[in-house]
Order: C-alpha cells, then structure tokens, then sequence
C-alpha cells in the first residue's frame, strides 16, 4: 500500500469513527480536525486561508505593506528576514542563490512563523508558477513582463479551474497556512488568498501598462527600477535615478490606481522604503540580505578601524 492510499484510509477512518455515537459524545475539541469539517471550526479554517496572507490581509485593509527580499539560500536566513517585523518576504529565484530545493526549505520557514512566503520565480514559464505554488507560496512574482497577453497566459498558470488551468496535486501547499485547510479548501480558497504579481521593468510593459493593469486576476504590478531604468534608456547609475525613470514609475502608479490594482516597487534600504511609502506605493521592499549582510560588515569595521563608515548609494 502506498503512503497516500494509507493516509487516505487514516483519514476515512477517522471519519467513520467520528460518526459513530461515541464521536457524537464527544467534546468537539477532542475529536481529530477531519471529524469536524461541517462545524463551525471548519467554516473558520476556510476563512483563514485568506487571513494567513499578511500581504494580502494589508491590501484588504487599505494599508501599506513592507517585506524583505531574500537571495541567500536556507531556512536559517529565511526565519532572519522573518522575525525582522515585515509582512512578507520574497524568495528570489530568478538572481538569488536559491534553487528549487531551497525554495522549498524557504517557503515553510517562512510561513511557520505567520510571514507569508511569496516566491519571484526565475522566468514566465508556467512549470514555474506551478512550483511556487505547489510549495505553498502565498503569491509569486513574474519578472519582465512585455505584453497584457503574457499577463493574461500567468493568471492561466496561477489559477485554478474554471479561472484557469493549474494543475491540482500538492501535498505540501495546504501546509503553509494556519489553521491548516484540507485540500478541498485549499482547491476552493487558493484562487482568491494567493497573489499574483508581475514586475514592470521593460519598455514595451510600460508602453501597455493601462491593459496590463486592466487584466483580470493580476493583484499586483510591481516595479524594477533598474531594469526598467535600463529598458527605457536612463539606468539607475550611482544611485541616481534619471527624471524620465522617476515620470515611468509614477505612470505605473497612476496605471495602478486607475485600475484598481495595487503597486509595489523595489527598494535598496529603508531610507528609499520611507520615500516611496510617501508617495504611495502599497507594497515595499525594504532590505535584501545579500547586500545588507554585506554593509552591515563593512560598516562595524569601519566603526571598529575609526575609518569614515561607507556608503549604501548607488547599491542594490
């Protein structure tokens, strides 16, 4: 007998034994989850699912919500980023060190300890979406969108029957929320408490962005700056950011409020967090680990040396 054939006769037992008078007897606090799934605890459980997403959660409440961005593989310095006080954190597998194992090891690290886990895969394939999901991301980001058809093709990916065309199987998805909802749930809820974003960094995005902004299923349109920088013909050099990049960003914004989307945007610390907090953004990165590891150092040195402490302009 396979593992899954012995837990679903766990499961059915379980069942059979909780509608037998004895079960009836009981406290519904003593009875397993599964002998409860009509009761009110089960009504909850479904509701949660979209309360588990922090992100989410912030957007239904009309607040602004800040994360971290981690690059570094292992739980160790996913539970870091999340013990740190943001909503989210985001596992980057497309310039990160983190691979499909990793991400794996990310996602659960971060959720267990009520941060939702949101994953940027590596690029627009649906096996991908697929991926992040199945490992129980709370929303994935797609990098370098170029045209509303691809936005249209990622919500197929991203969503369930009838909406979409993701495939349904994973063991491991449901996992990632608390209280943790069956599978049926999990099939019924996931289209509506899981985010999908696509990150605005190229030309012909910008060109489109009113119809990007208009697709159906797209929570989030999320700004690169220095992608996008490069793609319009002023990068971010030295940490400046030209005029022209700042008018794209903020017709991003404006496509955004427009269409009744939300707008997130990348940061390299949190005095740039703080500023685009002002001008509106809803969803903010704050740090990245890689790059705040690394002047974390080099500045106690410094402090330690009596040298004039470095500078994080211009870095990612």
């Amino acid at each position: 007998m396979s593992i899954l054939q012995q837990l679903q006769r766990v499961t059915l037992n379980t069942s059979i034994r909780a509608a037998s008078p004895l079960a009836k007897a009981l406290p519904p606090k003593l009875l397993p989850a599964t002998a409860r799934w009509g009761s009110t605890a089960h009504a909850r459980t479904a509701a949660d699912m979209q309360a588990c997403n922090r992100l989410k959660t912030a957007f239904g409440e009309g607040r602004q919500s800040m994360g971290m961005w981690q690059m570094l593989p292992g739980a160790n310095v996913s539970r870091l980023l999340a013990r740190s006080g943001v909503d989210w954190v985001l596992v980057d597998c497309e310039h990160g060190n983190i691979d499909d194992g990793a991400m794996h090891d990310a996602v659960p690290a971060i959720a267990a300890l009520g941060v939702s886990p949101l994953v940027r895969i590596p690029d627009m394939q649906s096996w991908m979406v697929k991926r992040a999901l199945d490992a129980g991301a709370h929303g994935i980001l797609v990098p370098l969108l170029r045209t509303p058809e691809q936005a249209r093709e990622l919500v197929q990916a991203a969503k369930f029957p009838p909406m979409g065309r993701r495939g349904y199987g994973s063991p491991l998805s449901a996992g990632r929320f608390h209280p943790m909802p069956t599978f049926t749930e999990y099939l019924q809820q996931a289209n509506d408490a899981l985010l999908t974003m696509v990150q605005i960094e190229t030309k012909e995005a910008l060109d489109s962005i009113d119809e990007i902004a208009a697709v159906e299923g797209i929570d989030v349109l999320f700004v690169g700056p220095f992608d996008l920088g490069n793609n319009i013909g002023h990068p971010i050099l030295n940490g400046v950011v030209a005029p022209e990049l700042k008018a794209a960003i903020g017709k991003i914004l404006a496509a955004c409020r427009k269409a009744g989307k939300k707008c997130g945007i990348y940061s390299v610390g949190g005095e740039q967090a703080k500023q685009f907090a002002d001008e509106g953004f809803d969803m903010i990165s704050v740090a990245a680990d890689y790059t705040a590891l690394e002047f974390a150092f080099k500045q106690q040195l410094s402090i330690a040396k009596g040298e004039p402490q470095p500078s994080k302009k211009g870095t990612y």
